[in-house]
């Protein structure tokens, strides 16, 4: 990435020389340039809030900002494009969401999220940290930036207006004024399951910002509930829990069951374990925040549940599936099963029989599959 302060070489992570995605688009540039054409001051309080892969700190790595961000993934590849860039540990402070806030912010660099709930709740957040002098741009595609975007800056910060476009990205300006009278935070949100689906039938979930269908319960996951296996036991691992609603069904149908809920996403490992301790579930669960079942020994889970996501940021993408696939199969104990719910047009079938050697059709609607695959 060619930047004002040099060329960094970017990875995405887990770093894969097959990805064709790069770890930086047109809007990070954008923003770069734009911070050294004005000769923005970077010598105060520097907060980057939803860099994706690190290119942001690690290109404003001289001046030591904060990263804030929901995933661990780019936590993680924040700390390898930091270390291929020769950056002395300690010089970007890594936060996460669920993180208390710095509290004063003299520059606040935003990459927009696809989540325009998870917007809302971080600069709800950040407002107290933000003075009348802070400098405060975001960045994003065009496709990215709706007039709600700017409505939520403006709502929340101050006075906002936005650039003309350049390779199809903008940027955003926001002049804070400290009189504004803020909304009071929603988020977590709270709502009460369906009937109908299981043991989880009027049961409550708590949604933090930025984590799939946070108001209601999504159809793909409605239609899991309702054929999930029946109570077995064992170690039993939600996988890409997002809220917890499926490990917590499970759990309320099984107390003998050793709940594992995983996420990439802390807003989600948050959720699922406000959800579960929400439901009184008898027995003691593990809530783990990375990449999927790595770090999870082999051999040690009997049932693997999966709703996996196609969608990386705005590339969509059968990657995410793929390694949850795997790490499933490497984590279960031999006859250990793998349910997975998807779209029917994602063919996954396919991807588990060439893994696993067998894929049996549990359930199906005109939209969706319940598929099964054995460990052998």
């Amino acid at each position: 990435m060619t930047t004002p302060w040099g060329e960094p070489a970017l990875t995405r992570f887990p770093e894969d020389p097959r990805d064709r995605l790069r770890a930086w688009d047109a809007s990070d540039e954008y923003l770069l340039r734009h911070l050294a054409a004005e000769r923005v001051p970077l010598d105060g309080s520097v907060v980057v809030l939803g860099d994706r892969w690190g290119a942001l700190v690690t290109a404003l790595a001289a001046h030591r900002p904060v990263q804030i961000t929901d995933s661990w993934l780019t936590q993680e590849a924040t700390r390898v494009n930091l270390a291929r860039a020769g950056v002395e540990p300690g010089a970007v402070r890594l936060l996460t969401t669920q993180d208390p806030p710095p509290e004063r912010i003299d520059v606040l660099l935003v990459r927009v999220p696809k989540s325009l709930a998870l917007l809302e709740d971080q600069l709800l957040r950040l407002a107290p940290a933000v003075h009348a002098g802070t400098v405060v741009v975001g960045t994003g595609m065009v496709k990215e930036i709706h007039t709600s975007t700017l409505r939520m800056f403006e709502r929340i910060l101050g006075p906002t207006r936005t650039s003309l476009a350049e390779r199809k990205a903008r940027l955003i300006f926001c002049t804070p004024d400290p009189a504004l009278e803020r909304p009071a935070n929603p988020w977590p949100y709270v709502y009460t399951l369906p009937d109908g689906i299981g043991p989880a039938a009027h049961g409550t979930v708590v949604n933090h910002a930025g984590v799939f269908c946070a108001d209601r319960l999504d159809i793909g996951t409605r239609f899991f509930l309702s054929h999930l296996p029946d109570g077995r036991g064992g170690r039993v691992v939600d996988l890409g829990c997002g809220n917890g609603v499926v490990g917590t069904s499970v759990a309320l149908a099984d107390p003998g069951a050793e709940l594992l809920f995983v996420d990439e996403s802390f807003q989600a490992v948050a959720s699922a374990e406000a959800t579960y301790k929400a439901n009184g579930v008898p027995g003691q669960a593990e809530f783990r925040v990375g990449d999927g079942l790595a770090g999870v020994p082999s051999g040690s889970a009997d049932l693997v549940l999966n709703n996996p996501p196609f969608h990386s940021h705005q590339a969509t993408t059968d990657a995410t599936a793929w390694r949850m696939f795997t790490g499933a199969r490497r984590a279960l104990r031999p006859g250990g099963e793998l349910w997975v719910v998807g779209n029917r047009h994602l063919g996954y079938h396919v991807k588990l029989r060439k893994l696993f050697g067998n894929s049996r059709l549990v359930a199906s609607d005109p939209k969706f599959v319940v598929l099964k695959a054995v460990k052998r």
